[in-house]
């Protein structure tokens, strides 16, 4: 998303001066210590801006902690949205003109921005101890303190479909969703290469423990691209969450790739009555970074370890069903989620943990192969040669 098109979330508008009271915000600090971590210093007139990627997943963020940072620290958070990726993030860097202070990565893009020098480096020892004084580097999940990252939650994508689209027989295998022929109707798919080329392997009979193997040889790249071309005549593409589901709410598309959280939100708190069935799901990481030379790079410190909190994470699931990424936090996910939960554990079975340091490591040269494959007129049935 381009600077001109970034707008500040509708949920972010609430009243701002004198608010809370000294005596309120005395309170919120003293349970804060009582918790083991230290209140945040009150700030006035002091702005941060916060990057995430929108709709009912920054709605959760939002709601589960950064209104709550902002009424304990006098704050003001301006919540912008983008499409992922770094090239913003690297343009602003480059310039010295940073505008943006925290963003939200995917995995492979905060390793990828830490090598790059686009991103600050986080000391474990600002972040917030669990509960009982359990440091950090013991309570956060196995991948989630990157060196320039700190992980918030596990999501994943899965598959989702219109119950009355398959009356007699719902998809429910990868196999499925790349078979026209036995499930016909139009797919949607993200527009990245990113979990596509994983599925279009494992959707050829590629077990996930094999995936990035095959995919890191020239054939095994190929193979994948083979695959995508036999589907890509039924393909509508999305770039966010809530452009999937409008795809499946419209009925332009049969069945469609999608983020959990935002089948949750479509029929939790829109009442569609959307399907989701989880074999070889791709789970994925996100994490909060700071952009390097950041004007607030103390007070973006201090979100991180806020937002990071056991508690915030937490009360971020009260809102989207994703994986806490502290074990501290997982003890106070309530059960009311566990339908749309990825990390059950019936639902682990076959699914495949995207491999970041991959991505990060052949995301440009891939994505252009991608892109210029996506150029190509739907139907010709030659594919690029990498």
């Amino acid at each position: 998303m381009s600077a001109s098109e970034r707008t500040r979330h509708p949920d972010a508008e609430r009243p701002r001066t004198g608010w809370p009271s000294r005596l309120v915000l005395a309170g919120l600090c003293l349970a804060l210590a009582l918790a083991g971590m230290a209140p945040p210093a009150v700030a006035e007139d002091e702005e941060l801006t916060v990057v995430s990627w929108g709709g009912a997943y920054t709605r959760s963020q939002i709601l589960g902690y950064i209104r709550a940072f902002e009424e304990e620290t006098g704050v003001d958070v301006e919540v912008l949205e983008y499409n992922g990726g770094l090239q913003e993030i690297r343009s602003q860097v480059r310039s010295r003109n940073v505008k943006w202070d925290v963003v939200d990565l995917e995995l492979a893009d905060a390793v990828r921005g830490c090598a790059q020098g686009l991103l600050e480096e986080i000391d474990p020892d600002r972040l917030a101890p669990a509960p009982g004084g359990v440091a950090p580097e013991e309570d956060f999940l196995e991948g989630a303190l990157e060196r320039c990252g700190v992980g918030s939650v596990f999501w994943t994508t899965a598959f989702a479909f219109d119950p009355e689209e398959f009356p007699d027989q719902a998809p429910r295998t990868v196999e499925d969703f790349f078979d026209v022929e036995a499930f016909p109707g139009r797919r949607g798919m993200r527009r990245t290469p990113k979990g596509n080329l994983e599925w279009a392997l494992m959707a050829d009979g590629v077990t996930p423990e094999r995936v990035y193997e095959v995919l890191d040889t020239s054939e095994g790249l190929d193979r994948a691209f083979r695959i995508l071309t036999s589907l890509k005549p039924h393909v509508d593409w999305w770039r966010t969450g809530s452009e999937a589901v409008r795809l499946l709410e419209s009925g332009r598309v049969a069945m469609s790739t999608v983020w959990n959280g935002a089948v949750y939100d479509a029929n939790v708190n829109r009442g569609l009555g959307l399907e989701l069935f989880w074999d070889h799901q791709i789970l994925s990481l996100d994490l909060w970074g700071v952009v390097r030379h950041s004007p607030n790079r103390e007070l973006a410190l201090d979100f991180l370890r806020f937002a990071t909190s056991t508690r915030s994470l937490a009360n971020q699931v009260r809102f989207i069903p994703h994986g806490p990424a502290r074990r501290s936090s997982r003890e106070l996910v309530e059960e009311e989620m566990e339908p749309y939960l990825p990390t059950l554990p019936e639902r682990m079975d076959g699914a495949l943990r995207l491999n970041a340091q991959w991505w990060a490591e052949n995301f440009d040269r891939v994505n252009g192969r991608f892109q210029r494959w996506l150029e190509r007129p739907v139907g010709v049935p030659r594919y690029l040669p990498h």
